[in-house]
Order: C-alpha cells, then structure tokens, then sequence
C-alpha cells in the first residue's frame, strides 16, 4: 500500500514538473525541486493553484512542516482589472489544507512587500505575478533585496504569449539591485 502512495506521488511530481497546464510555470516548480526551497513568497496569487503546487512539490523534497509559503495579493479589494482571484478567507482555506505555515498578506504588491520584508527575512524563492498596476510592482522593488541571498531565485512573470498563456523569466540579481536602487523609491 505505501508503495503504491509513493508512486502515485512520483507521478504526480512528474506531471506537475514536465506535464502541468500552463507550460509556462514549470520553470519555477523544477527550480523548487533543485533549490530544495522551503522559504516562499510570492506576491498575486489569483485562484491559488500556483501556490498549492509549488507548496507540494517544495513539500515532496522536504518535510511538509518545513515548508513556509507567504502570499501577497489584493484579496477582496481585486479589481476588475486585476482578474479573478479569491478572497482572504477562501485562500486561507485552501492552502493551509496543504500543511505548510501559510502567511497571506491583503495589499497591492508595494504595501504586502513594505510590511512583511523585513520580518520575513531572506526566502528560497520569489514569483512576482503580472501585476496590472506596474506602478506598485515598479515601488515594490525598493524591498525586495532584504529578502534575497546568494540562493535565492527570481521569477518574473513577462509579457503573454499570442495564445494567452504568461511566461515567467529568472531575474539576475544585479537587475533586481538597479530596479531597487531607482530614484523615487521611499525609505521603509
């Protein structure tokens, strides 16, 4: 029986890194896989169905306990323009049943980001989702150097395909330092 469950998870592991739907994310689950990421934030987390597989495969490489996932998104105060997403209450729910030490953050990417960067100290992993207010996205970059280190990953979800789907590219660390180093930034 525990071989048959150990299986059933190696298909899954293998479906969510070279088979998942979009294509476009697989980046970011193989690099969760080599990383061995335990520490995740990522800011605009929509229907939460990223979140809930990084945190899988991040919790297939370590234990489950281990995994620490924050989320930042503007929650009920989304939009038209943002998308579809889901409220506080209902991302909650959803990934705190994957085990991990969820924290989710209301606000557009500069606030979360001003509020938690400090506390959280550096993490394995950072997505940054197409934001439809690039203005928040642009002030955000002042804190994210506080969560880096010399592991740490970028993903930055780009322009979209012609077919509707989003790509995600790593970020170089010395484009992230010119982003944050930009005149106009506020102190935190």
């Amino acid at each position: 029986m525990e071989a048959a469950a150990l299986s059933l998870n190696r298909l899954k592991l293998f479906y969510l890194l070279h088979l998942s739907q979009p294509p476009a994310e697989r980046i970011i689950y193989r690099a969760i896989r080599r990383q061995q990421a335990r520490k995740i934030v990522e800011v605009g987390i929509g229907s939460a169905q990223r979140a809930v597989r990084m945190i899988q495969i991040a919790q297939a490489t370590v234990a489950a306990g281990e995994v620490q996932y924050t989320g930042i998104d503007p929650f009920e105060d989304r939009s038209q323009t943002d998308g579809l997403g889901l409220s506080l209450k209902e991302a909650h729910r959803k990934l705190k049943a994957t085990g991990a030490r969820i924290r989710l953050v209301p606000g557009s990417p500069e606030a979360g980001l001003s509020r938690v960067a400090n506390a959280l100290g550096k993490v394995d992993l950072l997505v940054l989702s197409a934001s439809p207010d690039p203005q928040s996205l642009a002030q955000a970059w002042f804190f994210v150097p506080r969560l880096l280190d010399d592991r740490t990953l970028v993903f930055l979800e780009g322009a979209a395909f012609p077919d509707g789907g989003a790509s995600f590219r790593r970020v170089d660390p010395a484009e992230i330092r010119q982003w944050a180093a930009r005149p106009g930034r506020r102190a935190a």
